[in-house]
């Protein structure tokens, strides 16, 4: 349980998958392409950022000094700044998954320079002050590079496949 509450980010991305294959399994059959990416961006929008984003918002505001000590940092008044933030974007992600494109484009347009920039971070704490702590240089750190990825593969994928299309959200 530890594992998984201190790489939630990972286990978010995952449970999102299998929400994701669940409601494919029970769709009516046969599954349209159009329909498995919009249920795998549907599912990634509403755990990789929405539920997820929100546990980082009650993690860094009502456990600041937890989260600071899993990253290697001395608890800040910035604690509170990232898990406000994060709560922006955790909802978000609850309202994009089930969204229309222009939404789903902010979701991503939030987070994705937000990870990336942490990623910076942790690879600067890393380098400069040899933090490989897990919260700095474990999952969270290769997730903050990944996950926009992810992010941005489903969404160009579902503006192909999608376009013209009237496919809801599984």
């Amino acid at each position: 349980m530890k594992f998984i509450l201190s790489n939630f980010t990972l286990s978010f991305f995952i449970l999102g998958l299998l929400t994701a294959a669940i409601s494919l399994f029970r769709a009516q059959k046969p599954v349209s392409k159009a329909a498995v990416i919009e249920a795998l961006f549907a599912h990634f929008l509403l755990f990789s950022v929405g539920i997820s984003y929100l546990y980082n918002f009650v993690m860094h505001v009502f456990f600041a000094e937890m989260a600071a000590r899993f990253i290697g940092w001395a608890n800040s008044p910035f604690q509170y700044e990232v898990g406000y933030a994060s709560l922006g974007f955790g909802l978000i992600g609850l309202l994009a998954c089930r969204g229309n494109s222009g939404l789903r484009l902010a979701a991503l347009l939030g987070v994705t320079p937000f990870l990336w920039g942490a990623a910076g971070g942790h690879l600067y704490q890393m380098i400069a002050a040899h933090d490989f702590s897990p919260g700095n240089a474990g999952i969270v750190f290769w997730t903050d590079i990944f996950l926009p990825v992810i992010g941005w593969l489903l969404f160009c994928k579902s503006k192909t496949t999608l376009a013209n299309k009237s496919v809801q959200p599984v």
